[in-house]
């Protein structure tokens, strides 16, 4: 059995409010603008995703980011789990992400999780993407129990659940 319903559309475009912003689903020819968003947060995201993900190495190339932004790609087309990039309004700079994956561990039918650069951390733009998420799981996703990772329960607690079923 699939994770999302066999008619769902997923989202191409979603503005934060305020303007100036949105998420759009990632691809590989982002690799430009994501490499540096990445490495340029790479320590503190990795103290927020390394545990878990293993994510982001900091011997990351832009090679192999070039690779993991055509598997996201490629996954998004398959509906098997989406990376949305949060972009200016002329996507010249790729400021953060949020992930919609299928659920790792029990208890959940969604897994949301999300960052921003560190330039935007306690921003009004990461304060926008906060509220703005969880409202538009809810509103645009097929999801009964979505779970947010790192907001509504720790990386730690996470790890420490069972298995879903499905895994």
């Amino acid at each position: 059995m699939s994770w999302l319903p066999d008619d769902f559309v997923h989202p191409v475009l979603v503005p934060l409010p305020g303007g100036g912003h949105h998420l759009r689903p990632i691809r590989e020819m982002d690799t430009p603008l994501d490499y540096p968003a990445v490495m340029g947060s790479r320590e503190r995201l990795w103290t927020i995703f390394g545990q878990a993900w293993g994510w982001p190495a900091a011997t990351m190339t832009y090679e192999a980011d070039q690779a993991d932004l055509l598997r996201h790609e490629k996954e998004i087309a398959a509906h098997q789990s989406f990376n949305y990039a949060l972009f200016d309004a002329a996507e010249t700079a790729l400021l953060g992400c949020v992930y919609i994956d299928p659920p790792e561990r029990a208890g959940a039918d969604g897994e949301i999780s999300w960052w921003v650069v560190d330039e935007l951390v306690g921003s009004k733009v990461e304060q926008a993407l906060d509220a703005l998420v969880p409202q538009w799981i809810a509103a645009d996703w097929p999801f009964e129990q979505p779970r947010f990772l790192g907001r509504e329960i720790s990386w730690s607690d996470w790890l420490a659940l069972p298995q879903h079923p499905d895994t």
